[in-house]
Formats: C-alpha cells, sequence, structure tokens
C-alpha cells in the first residue's frame, strides 16, 4: 500500500512567491492539487513531483522530511488553500478535511489590497491540538508545527462534536471553512493571514478596518497580542465570533517552527487538569486578563467536552441595538436557543444587574466598564468551569461590545459558526457587526 502525507514549512505565503512543502511518499511520483476554500471549492492548481520515502518524526522535533518548493502564482487570491496530496490523479473535488494527505495554506496578500477586512486563521490553535508524533500542547510543554496536521492533515485531540460530527472541533473544517464559506456566499471581500502572520507584526498597518476571527482562536503569543491591542488601540475594529478566545499564552520560536505552553503549576500531580488550577504560568487570565483586550473571559463562561449540553441561546438584553437590525428580536427573546448557540464553550464578562435590572460588567474581572451586554445566557451548574478569582457574579456568556479607541464585539461562544448557514437571526447579527465595523 503506498503512503503519502506532508506538511509545509511554513503556514503562510504571499503570491507570487516561494512556498516550501515537505512531503514523504512511498510512491515513485505523486500529485499535489490546490483547492482554495469559498463558497465552493476552487481548484487553483496541479503538479506533479518525484516521490521520496521518510519516517514519521516525534511531536517535539523537526521531521525533516524531503523539501518540495512550489512558486505561487501571483494571480492567486487571499485566501485559505487547500494542498490535497495522492498517488494517483482522480477526478472531480476530493474530501479537503482528511486527517492524512492534505497541507493547510494561507495565502496572503502580496502588498495592501484596500479590503477592509483582515480574517485571523488560528494556526497555533491547530498545532496545539495536532497529536501527530504522538504527543500535543496537552500532553507536552512544546511541539513542532513541522509535521502532518495542523488544521488538516494530522490527528487530533478530542471527542467528536455532537451537533457536527463531520470533522473534529480543533480543525480548519469545523467552524473557520463554514465561517468563511458564508463570507463568500454573502459577497463580504476579506483578506487572511495567520496568527503567525500577526505575532510577526505584519498586516494590521495595511489599512485594513475590522479584525475578524471565528470559532476556536484559544492560543495566542504575548507578540500577537500586543500587536492587535495596538491595532485596536489605534482605531481597527475586533470582531470576534467564537470563544475561549487568547485563554493561553504560547512562546513561539524565532523561526516559527516550534510552539510551548508552560501549564501546570509547580509540583503539579501528572493528572491535574490546568484550567482548573491555579497557578499555570500560561494562563493569561492570571496575568494580564484577556478581558482587557476582548471584553470577555472563558473562566466567566465556561465549556461542556463531550455529548449534547443543555439547549441555551442568549437572552437579548437591548434589542434596539444596531447589532440586532432586521432579525426581529425584542428584548426579552432568545437567540440560538433552539440551536443550542451556547457551548461548547463559551466566554463571559462579570456582571450585577443596574437600577433597571439590565445587566452591567462589574469590572472585577478585567472586564472594561463600558462594555456592553447585548444578550446573556446564565450557565446550569453542570457545565465544566475554568478556575477564577472569588467574586459574586454568576457564570454566563455574555454578548456584547465596547468600544476602546476601536471597538470590540463578541459573540462569546464557539458554536457561532455552526447556526451561520442555518438561523437567519445569527447571520443577520453577523453581517451588521462586519457590515458596521468594515
Amino acid at each position: 500500500m503506498t503512503t503519502i502525507n506532508g506538511y509545509p514549512a511554513r503556514p503562510s505565503v504571499r503570491a507570487g512567491e516561494v512556498v516550501r512543502l515537505h512531503i514523504a511518499t512511498s510512491a515513485a511520483r505523486f500529485h499535489v492539487d490546490f483547492y482554495r476554500w469559498g463558497a465552493t471549492p476552487e481548484h487553483a492548481g496541479h503538479i506533479e513531483w518525484p516521490g521520496s520515502t521518510a519516517s514519521p518524526g516525534r511531536f517535539d522535533a523537526d521531521w525533516q522530511w524531503p523539501a518540495y518548493e512550489f512558486l505561487v502564482p501571483p494571480e492567486w487570491r487571499s485566501g485559505v488553500y487547500i494542498a490535497v496530496l495522492s498517488t494517483e490523479r482522480a477526478s472531480g473535488i476530493p474530501p479537503l478535511d482528511a486527517r492524512q494527505a492534505r497541507i493547510l495554506l494561507v495565502v496572503t496578500p502580496t502588498a495592501p489590497s484596500g479590503r477592509r477586512v483582515l480574517y485571523k486563521i488560528p494556526t497555533f490553535t491547530y498545532q496545539a491540538y495536532n497529536t501527530a508524533g504522538g504527543g500535543s500542547l496537552y500532553s507536552a510543554s512544546q511541539v513542532t508545527t513541522r509535521r502532518p496536521g495542523g488544521g488538516v492533515g494530522g490527528p487530533v485531540k478530542g471527542l467528536p462534536d455532537a451537533y457536527d460530527p463531520s470533522s473534529p472541533r480543533q480543525t480548519f473544517a469545523h467552524w473557520d471553512a463554514p465561517f468563511i464559506a458564508w463570507l463568500e456566499q454573502n459577497r463580504i471581500a476579506a483578506d487572511f493571514c495567520t496568527d503567525l502572520d500577526l505575532h510577526e507584526g505584519l498586516f494590521l498597518r495595511d489599512g485594513y478596518r475590522l479584525l475578524v476571527s471565528a470559532g476556536h482562536d484559544e492560543y495566542w503569543s504575548a507578540e500577537t497580542r500586543r500587536h492587535v491591542t495596538t491595532f485596536r488601540d489605534a482605531g481597527g475594529h475586533i470582531a470576534n465570533f467564537g470563544a475561549n478566545t487568547c485563554w493561553w499564552r504560547v512562546g513561539v520560536t524565532s523561526d516559527g517552527t516550534a510552539l510551548s505552553c508552560d501549564k501546570f503549576p509547580p509540583g503539579a500531580p501528572a493528572d491535574t487538569d490546568p484550567d482548573s488550577s491555579y497557578g499555570s504560568p500560561d494562563h493569561w487570565w492570571e496575568s494580564e486578563p484577556e478581558n482587557a483586550l476582548l471584553g470577555v473571559s472563558y473562566r466567566n463562561g465556561g465549556g461542556h467536552w463531550d455529548g449534547t449540553r443543555t439547549p441555551l441561546g442568549f437572552t437579548v438584553t437591548d434589542a434596539g441595538h444596531w447589532a440586532f437590525s432586521g432579525t426581529g428580536l425584542r428584548t426579552g427573546d432568545s437567540l440560538g436557543h433552539d440551536g443550542a448557540l451556547i457551548g461548547y464553550e463559551c466566554d463571559g464578562a462579570a456582571y450585577e444587574p443596574d437600577a433597571a435590572g439590565r445587566p452591567r460588567p462589574t469590572g472585577q474581572d478585567g472586564t472594561p466598564k463600558d462594555f456592553e451586554i447585548l444578550g446573556i445566557a446564565e450557565l446550569p451548574s453542570d457545565w465544566n468551569f475554568a478556575a477564577r478569582e472569588a467574586m459574586p457574579s454568576p457564570r454566563a456568556a455574555t454578548l456584547g461590545l465596547f468600544t476602546a479607541a476601536g471597538t470590540v464585539f463578541t459573540a462569546a461562544t464557539t458554536d457561532w459558526a455552526r447556526l451561520l448557514a442555518t438561523d437567519p437571526q445569527v447571520a443577520a447579527i453577523t453581517r451588521n457587526v462586519i457590515t458596521r465595523l468594515s
């Protein structure tokens, strides 16, 4: 039986430049077909190369597989491209999500494009859950990015999603792919980058008005966070259609080929759950709460890790806000209840009722006092909760926004993208936010 798999030297490349792919196969020759993800997959290119074998490596060291260089055509539009590796070329579009023989590649703009929206692909999070080579950032403190996987093409830690078992949660196909398809179906033009690009200080000074993230953007480097904060404080807007965002801090090697994360308190037993512990060195909230950037934190929300969960939606607190325009929602209505919108993880702000009984942030957790809670979902006691500082506020998902030069919107739930295609109210809010902030 012939085998084939591969990975990129770097997860992003500019159109018109050379990308290096590392591929090992037992076949004498092999094919690579590139597809751009969008409203429908678009075949973008093909190349054939002689094959070469190599052995799998460990999760924490560069696999050093044979390298092949491909000149990305200058006419390729910015976007997410999936390279499909095969030993025999077949007709038709193959499945683009697979646990082997697939490589994710983000084509970034060659020069400022004039587009107003920049979409961030969370490759750090993809790699944190990638178990190729026998380990991930859930079993070790460092992983290499030079191994199969990282969005597509490799094994993934985690259980199937009861609401969408078609793809693992911590992959491109699960939340980012449907969100990007929705953008193109609705003719919302965007350029694309990775968190490694933002870590290196690229693109945020190129005239974009809005930075978009969706799904599960959990792992952020200090440099990524600093550059995104600078973008916001210069008037750039952020729309975070996800949750558990900026929860873990990662270190990135100078060449961008390895990630590290120190999760466990000193002397903690091997079976410690770092999310439920205090003193985890790379918990953002314990040193510099992510609330200051995003308005919310996972420690005030929660996660249910497997199976179905209690169906929850956001109770609308201010239906007159522009975010709800055209939704038909009234104050007190529930958004997304029938689709179990809240989860599988969600973020929140510590809150208390004001004189009118409407929830407002206390600021005790670092959330800006002007954060406006537009929807709230108090969480039942059977959810999994992370450690947090002592406070009287209940755990709740809080949909909302605030302005600090630039405006930051948070949907506060990972599953926002899952409902885009089926819930017209979720779609309308998404359209309102992107249109207004871009």
